[in-house]
């Protein structure tokens, strides 16, 4: 039996979509280090900068999807649902990679890590706080505008509240020579990223219609591992120095920026349809494996060990395939 033929329409798709994603990602990295000389050159403080340029600038490939999906949803030109389903699921994958697989990677890399209860209470308290809220706000199969807001209001607190727990930390960037070279770079990176966003979710939008998997199921397989990068490269370079409490606050800060600022930014500006698979597998998946952990660390005195980095990768894979065989159609 002949194998049989691929469609060289499908085909032309993919690599398109694959450019798009690759650039997508690529491209955020970029702005944000010239966004982070620029903030050095003009002596922005290292706590403002932490909590807004990093934690943001991690996520800069997710929110790029949401405002490119949103706007694309309000002027017509990508369908409600399918786009709703895509980057609300990418959102979900890409929270869901760091939070477990790149974690686990991470502890497994390093082999121990000691989280302070200063830890817990700064960064994995208000998470799990920020996944309830979206979770509270999805329920129901939509974020409306009120719902954006609410999220964005929430994320401002966040900001707030992590701004007033800072501690002093080095300096370890490098400050901008030529800040119109840095500027202009800036800017063309940003503008590349919502560009290769909107080329990203035209030709998932088609793809979609001719695959068995939904739209929030590719979102979680495509943009969600794809936007995982910038975290990636964070967990190896934290193993690299020996600094793996500094990685672990960029995965955790990502698993609060992306819901709260990315659903709520993408909500405010033209509501979500939500996936069932969202409100019932997703949110609740990483709500009970985030209290699990805290839990955990709790008991054992603040020490993770090697193998609660395997448990992880594991249940990374038990949430993909779980959420493939229960809703593979969404």
């Amino acid at each position: 039996m002949g194998t049989p033929a691929l469609d060289p329409l499908l085909v032309s798709q993919l690599t398109l979509g694959a450019v798009a994603l690759y650039t997508l990602v690529t491209g955020a990295g970029r702005a944000i280090d010239a966004l982070l000389s620029l903030a050095y050159r003009y002596e922005v403080p290292e706590a403002l900068i932490g909590v807004t340029l990093v934690a943001v600038g991690t996520s800069l490939p997710e929110l790029g999807a949401h405002v490119t999906a949103s706007v694309g949803i309000l002027s017509g030109a990508l369908d409600y649902r399918v786009t709703s389903a895509v980057v609300v699921g990418g959102n979900m994958g890409s929270s869901t990679t760091q939070q477990l697989l790149l974690f686990g990677i991470l502890l497994f890399g390093f082999g121990r890590i000691d989280l302070s209860t200063r830890t817990l209470t700064d960064a994995f308290v208000p998470m799990i706080l920020g996944l309830t809220l979206t979770l509270v706000t999805a329920w129901d199969g939509t974020i409306t505008r009120v719902d954006g807001l609410v999220l964005l209001v929430a994320f401002a607190v966040y900001l707030g509240y992590s701004y007033a727990r800072r501690q002093p930390t080095p300096v370890q960037g490098v400050a901008s020579t030529n800040v119109t070279a840095d500027a202009g770079t800036a800017v063309v990176m940003l503008l590349l990223v919502l560009a290769s966003a909107s080329i990203l979710l035209t030709v998932v939008q088609d793809v979609v219609a001719g695959v068995v998997l939904g739209g929030s199921m590719v979102g979680v397989l495509t943009l969600g591992i794809a936007a995982s990068f910038p975290e990636l490269s964070t967990v190896l370079d934290g193993i690299r120095r020996k600094t793996p409490v500094v990685a672990v606050g960029t995965l955790v800060g990502s698993n609060i920026v992306n819901p709260l600022l990315g659903l709520g930014l993408g909500g405010a500006i033209s509501t979500y349809h939500v996936p069932t698979a969202v409100a019932v597998w997703d949110l609740p998946f990483k709500i009970v494996a985030a209290i699990g952990l805290v839990l955990y660390v709790r008991y054992r005195g603040g020490v993770l060990q090697r193998r609660v980095g395997v448990w992880l990768i594991g249940a990374y894979f038990v949430y993909v395939v779980g959420r493939m065989l229960l809703f593979p159609g969404q």
